[in-house]
């Protein structure tokens, strides 16, 4: 530091102390008039720092993810399919079983010819991932069991996709620095949200929870229909299949409207169309999870006249052209959410993309495509606990604390004057350097500001105050032993700077402790703490030198110091 250059050091720290200046209270657009009055500097200062819930107020959500739901699907979807590999296999198969108990799901084939096992276990093994399964085999029945450590395998991959997907979607719905969390045990399946600055939840609830499972299944239909073939009840429906419903096929209700005459066109739905039904074949040609892309699209450039556009990728553009190519003639339902929206006439090969059509509004049909961009949901979600804190609230802790945070400072550098008189100046500038700088830094990081971070701010303070005291007191001690002002400076600061490095680095290692194993406002306080420590290393040590640097350059004679 003594090569440094003091019209280098001084450059530097008022670059970097305009820059924190900026980043603190000025304007993020073209600033204005406005922005230089004290009004417009606290707004500045209010737009720039994210707070968080307990500061700004906002929404509290605890929910949780209905993991026995979800193992209840993976086995149904797996009996299913194992029963349709055995069949397309032609092998002996008569009929599947499932059992969905809690902490008990199983999978059974039954079959009429013992010696072919081991050729229905292989066809069932190359369409069916049985990989977590244990398999058991007494001659008529092959059993697949999900074990209990498998089950708590799938449920944790069942909260971490929840997770995945709701931070989606409430990403691109716009709330600001949300927390989203797990919650509780592990086993719980409990998940946190907390969304400053959103005062009523619901539409964010609905956006949370909002079912998005599209598939693209094949239409049951008597030879060349013409339009599909739909049936006016569920019971109708049946008796079509001959009274009873078989495995592979589904029947749904059929919302939409006048027939299209292509898979990329629709009619006007008529809100006053009864109901009607058809009979699909399952399992689908393609589900949501070959979804690359979906978009809201205006028809007429009406509000409410809005349909949805999607893509897939190229695995289910793939399966998707092979299908449609084979398929021309024959009706394809888009199906979402269990209810069938299009009933699309097959007239040419089609690879990766197709519309749903229907009288969306604006905001339902942008909802609906985020929904579908963000995958659908393993399983329900309930919510359990939910709070509002009002931004009343909120306003009372942040005035709490900047109080508490300026009677500290005021207090502090009271202390500092009146102790070390004049040097006790130095002090002061390095202490709200500090603050600035630490501010400014939350800000880059886009960190988010809570009460306890207020409470690591105000610690750093009392850190610096530390450093400045040792610093102050080395000095002492070699103007006492009869050394020189300069000698006594550079010897002060030499010899403190050990000791400030061992004090950070230990309470470093403390907060980087408590932000891996602690949650959003712990960790909120560990961050603003080790920040406010790596900052005091330049501002109690580099800028605070350089000021004794100015004070001996403007008179080298200098015999004694007010410390």
């Amino acid at each position: 530091m003594k090569s440094t250059g003091i019209w280098v050091r001084t450059a530097i720290i008022i670059a970097i102390t305009l820059a924190g200046i900026y980043l603190v209270f000025g304007p993020r657009r073209a600033p204005t008039s406005e922005d230089f009055s004290w009004q417009g500097i606290k707004n500045n200062l209010a737009e720039n720092i994210n707070l968080g819930l307990d500061l700004k107020g906002g929404s509290h959500l605890v929910m949780r993810v209905k993991t026995d739901d979800y193992l209840k699907t993976v086995t149904e979807n797996n009996a299913q399919a194992a029963l349709t590999a055995a069949q397309d296999a032609k092998l002996p198969v008569t009929s599947n079983t499932l059992t969905t108990d809690p902490n008990n799901y199983s999978v059974g084939l039954v079959l009429s010819d013992a010696s072919q096992a081991q050729a229905v276990i292989d066809a069932v093994k190359q369409k069916v991932d049985f990989s977590l399964w244990s398999e058991s085999n007494n001659g008529t029945t092959i059993t697949w069991s999900l074990p209990i450590q498998a089950q708590e395998s799938l449920k944790r991959q069942a909260v971490d996709q929840a997770l995945k997907i709701i931070e989606s979607r409430i990403n691109a719905f716009g709330v600001k620095e949300p927390t989203l969390q797990r919650h509780g045990a592990e086993s719980s399946g409990q998940i946190l949200l907390q969304m400053p600055g959103v005062e009523d939840p619901e539409r964010v609830k609905s956006l949370i929870g909002a079912e998005s499972n599209l598939a693209l299944m094949k239409v049951v239909s008597p030879p060349n229909p013409q339009p599909v073939a739909t049936y006016p009840t569920e019971e109708a429906a049946k008796q079509s299949l001959g009274g009873s419903v078989p495995s592979n096929r589904r029947i749904l209700p059929y919302s939409d409207r006048d027939e299209p005459t292509n898979a990329s066109a629709s009619a006007t739905p008529d809100p006053n169309k009864p109901k009607q039904f058809v009979v699909v074949e399952y399992p689908a040609i393609v589900d949501g999870s070959e979804l690359r892309e979906a978009n809201a699209i205006s028809r007429t450039g009406s509000d409410r006249d809005f349909e949805i556009g999607f893509s897939l990728k190229p695995a289910g553009a793939a399966k998707f052209g092979d299908w449609t190519g084979k398929n021309i003639g024959n009706y394809m339902a888009v199906v979402l959410n269990n209810e069938v929206k299009s009933a699309a006439y097959i007239k040419s090969q089609i690879f990766d993309s197709g519309q749903i059509s229907g009288r969306f509004t604006k905001a339902s049909a942008e909802d609906l495509a985020l929904t579908l961009k963000s995958g659908a949901l393993p399983a329900k979600i309930e919510y359990q606990e939910e709070r509002t804190v009002g931004p009343s609230l909120g306003a009372d802790s942040i005035k709490a604390g900047v109080e508490a945070s300026l009677a500290g400072l005021i207090f502090i550098v009271l202390f500092m004057l009146f102790y070390y008189r004049g040097a006790g100046i130095n002090a002061v500038v390095a202490l709200i350097l500090n603050m600035i700088l630490t501010l400014a830094a939350l800000i880059t990081i886009k960190s988010t500001l809570t009460l306890p971070g207020i409470a690591g701010l105000i610690l750093g303070i009392g850190m610096a105050v530390d450093s400045n005291v040792l610093i102050f007191e080395r000095i002492r001690e070699e103007l006492t032993a009869g050394r020189s002002v300069p000698d006594s400076v550079a010897t002060g600061f030499d010899r403190a700077f050990i000791t400030i490095i061992d004090t950070h680095l230990t309470t470093i290692i403390a907060a980087a402790i408590l932000y891996l194993y602690g949650t959003g406002p712990i960790r909120g306080f560990a961050v603003t703490l080790v920040l406010g420590l790596l900052i005091n290393l330049f501002s109690a040590v580099f800028v605070s030198r350089t000021i004794f640097m100015w004070l001996i350059r403007r008179n080298e004679k200098l015999e004694t110091l007010s410390i």
